[in-house]
């Protein structure tokens, strides 16, 4: 993970900080079942997973997920992607 996600989660609540540590976990291991996940328009290989407030935005490549972005909903959150 980058440092800006590291930064980003360390600054989140104990039970935010699970639930979104386990979503990237699913997504790194390829295991993409029960997540809300929707390609963003315009790009073929970039996803984001969506969990309440929180938005995942990653990259699936043809053998694995990278995940590029995590933050909050808001009007930004999709600009560069």
């Amino acid at each position: 993970m980058s440092d800006a996600i590291t930064k980003f989660i360390t600054k989140l609540s104990k039970n935010e900080r699970l639930v979104i540590l386990g979503i990237i976990k699913k997504i790194t291991s390829n295991n993409l079942t029960g997540l809300q996940i929707k390609k963003l328009v315009g790009s073929n290989d970039i996803f984001r997973v969506r969990k309440g407030k929180f938005r995942i935005i990653y990259r699936k490549t043809k053998t694995d997920c990278i995940v590029i972005s995590v933050d909050r909903r808001s009007e930004t959150t999709y600009r560069d992607y």
